[in-house]
């Protein structure tokens, strides 16, 4: 059975769309595998790891009967990389294998029946619809992504709570010490209200995929999946089921203490400070006073590091303790060039923000030093 002939960079961009989400080791085969589905002038290639289904579509020059196939998704990914580019490539399956031909190349891999591919069933009930840019969407992912919990036992923090409510789009993450939450206006005609927690693979891969550009992404988000429509990709996903944390109580309303800082400055001196962090303990000492923050760290070798830098801040003295890590993500991740950071005591968390606007906010607690 004939399913393509076709050139190598056809082939190559989808399968390298739906290729991150495969996992090396599965205890299902057929999850290594990819989906090769052929239905007219169409030609999709579809992956999955149970939560998450990647379909990545390509027209063709001619139209066929439908016919399907999986093959391992790596070797195929492996073997187009190593032909040289423009290479007219054919695929044809026969005997429980399917065979890559390409000039005197031949290749025969073994596969699994389409029919035995697990496919993520359609939602059932209401769903909110709403479309952006893609270059939006993923710099609202790139404002909070970072603050995503990995691994941790409040399975619910391992994702990312996505909200539309009252015309607005919200993001929001936590790790249970720090909170980032970045907010975006959307069209708000007949839009309801959908609260969802989408799983850290799932922004992760959204990141990758997602283009520097103002072709749109249609979203679409239901009581148990969300779904990502943007060119020729589709990505379905389960959603994470918990109560995500009021993350509204974190964020610290009344801070006396308040100072404007330039990003890049800020951000070097605390890198240069962090040289002397140790791996355990990442931790660094804001002493702020009127018309200066002094930051410091020092190591179990007892080294010391010390950063000075000019701030307009005439109030009351502070010693704080801060995870530097926790700054400095934030700081790496923004493209403003001042930030504002709000402050209380000791034992209070610090709020930073970006001058004139609210739609970000990031929420860091303090450490003991």
């Amino acid at each position: 059975m004939n399913l393509v002939k076709t050139t190598r960079e056809v082939l190559l961009k989808p399968l390298q769309a739906v290729s991150g989400i495969i996992e090396r080791r599965h205890t299902m085969p057929i999850l290594s595998n990819v989906l090769l589905q052929r239905a007219g002038e169409r030609l999709a290639f579809v992956a999955t790891d149970i939560e998450i289904e990647i379909t990545a579509a390509v027209g063709l020059d001619s139209a066929s009967d439908s016919k399907g196939v999986t093959v391992g998704a790596r070797k195929l990914l492996d073997i187009l990389r190593a032909l040289p580019d423009g290479a007219e490539i054919s695929l044809a399956s026969a005997d429980k294998r399917l065979q890559v031909k390409s000039g005197k190349s031949r290749f025969n891999l073994q596969t699994l029946p389409p029919e035995d591919f697990p496919r993520l069933a359609a939602p059932v009930g209401e769903s909110v619809k709403i479309e952006l840019p893609q270059k939006l969407l993923k710099a609202l992912f790139a404002l909070v992504q970072y603050a995503m919990a990995q691994q941790d036992i409040r399975y619910y923090l391992n994702g990312l709570l996505m909200l539309i409510e009252a015309g607005e789009l919200r993001v929001v993450t936590t790790d249970g010490h720090r909170l980032a939450l970045a907010t975006h206006a959307v069209a708000s005609k007949d839009i309801g209200r959908q609260e969802v927690i989408l799983p850290r693979k799932t922004i992760l891969e959204l990141s990758k995929l997602l283009s520097d550009s103002d072709d749109p992404v249609a979203i679409e988000l239901s009581a148990s999946q969300a779904r990502f429509t943007f060119g020729d990709i589709v990505l379905v996903s389960k959603l994470v089921d918990g109560k995500f944390p009021d993350y509204q109580r974190v964020i610290p309303a009344q801070q006396p203490k308040h100072l404007q800082l330039g990003r890049v400055p800020l951000q070097q001196a605390l890198q240069r400070a962090s040289i002397l962090t140790s791996d355990k303990f990442r931790g660094v000492r804001w002493v702020l006073t009127p018309g200066s923050l002094r930051i410091s760290c020092s190591n179990t070798e007892q080294e010391e590091a010390q950063e000075e830098l000019d701030v307009g801040y005439s109030g009351e003295a502070l010693d704080i303790g801060f995870n530097v890590s926790y700054l400095l993500d934030v700081l790496n991740n923004l493209d403003a060039e001042e930030i504002e950071c709000a402050l209380g005591d000791a034992n209070s968390s610090a709020l930073f923000t970006l001058p004139g606007r609210d739609d970000f906010k990031y929420v860091v607690m303090p450490m003991r030093i």
